[in-house]
């Protein structure tokens, strides 16, 4: 077994999962949405075809699949290099000097405020939770329609959780490296990369800020 292989399968384990993991419930549409997806990704074939609605599939279904797999998979990304992403290296939950992120959430705070990175994506991850496990919101019973907010939601979840992808990448990149991990995190971002732009889900000014590494990696 390679180091590189012991290196992520104790990086990547559900100790470091910075939320608890959202589960479909077995014999439900979503469950078997979340596995077809699952196959494929296993299956190596090209993610940009992956990403596709599937013929015969409502695409709310399919975006909701997704939205908890990326909220789940970026979870365990960022619990990677949480130890390093503390309020005194990270001040501000940030992209490099250009990029600064305000946390708002209508809640505890109804104006945009300046969060560490640390504290930012703990509240972030949170509201994503609540979001996901409201019944309303992301119904899991057949028959039960989505909201007509709920594409607009969605952008909003995807949005914010490529913002934890930029800081990673640009504030923590030299951690991911040691780790052994950067081709599984490229892989992972370059399928939340397909599917935000097959489906429209996150603005282009958003996508900004690694511009030139989706130029190398997802061949934009």
């Amino acid at each position: 077994m390679s180091k590189t292989h012991l290196n992520l399968k104790s990086v990547f384990n559900k100790e470091k999962t910075f939320r608890p993991k959202k589960h479909f419930e077995p014999g439900t549409i979503k469950f078997d949405l979340h596995k077809k997806a699952q196959a494929s990704l296993r299956s190596g074939l090209d993610l940009k075809a992956i990403v596709v609605l599937p013929s015969g599939e409502d695409e709310n279904d399919w975006i909701a699949v997704h939205v908890v797999d990326f909220f789940n998979r970026i979870n365990l990304i960022y619990g990677t290099v949480s130890d390093f992403c503390t309020n005194e290296s990270c001040p501000m939950m940030s992209g490099g000097p250009k990029y600064e992120y305000r946390w708002q959430d209508n809640d505890r705070y109804k104006k945009p405020t300046n969060l560490s990175a640390s504290m930012y994506v703990a509240e972030l991850m949170q509201w994503i939770e609540h979001l996901i496990n409201d019944e309303a919101i992301f119904p899991t019973k057949v028959g039960t329609p989505f909201p007509k907010s709920f594409k607009t939601t969605c952008k909003k979840i995807l949005t914010r959780l490529h913002r934890v992808f930029v800081h990673v990448y640009i504030h923590h990149f030299d951690r991911v490296h040691s780790m052994g991990a950067e081709a599984h995190i490229n892989a992972c971002y370059k399928h939340f990369f397909y599917f935000v732009k097959c489906f429209g889900l996150v603005d282009k000014k958003e996508l900004e800020p690694l511009k030139e590494m989706q130029a190398t990696i997802c061949h934009t």
